[in-house]
């Protein structure tokens, strides 16, 4: 999946906050994402998030 920096993406579940947004704010083995909603970040496996995601935005 071609991800970058910057790129807004749409998951499957909401956050608890009621967004479905989040920016990456870190690419590579593991992202750090950024919640478009409340600003919550969390840093997690790209592979668990990668099946999460609905649509990329650039």
């Amino acid at each position: 999946m071609d991800i970058q920096i910057g790129d807004i993406l749409t998951m499957k579940k909401p956050h608890p906050c009621g967004s479905r947004d989040w920016q990456v704010l870190r690419i590579g083995a593991d992202f750090r994402l950024r919640c478009c909603g409340c600003g919550h970040e969390v840093m997690g496996a790209r592979s668990k998030f990668e099946k999460n995601i609905r649509q990329v935005r650039r």
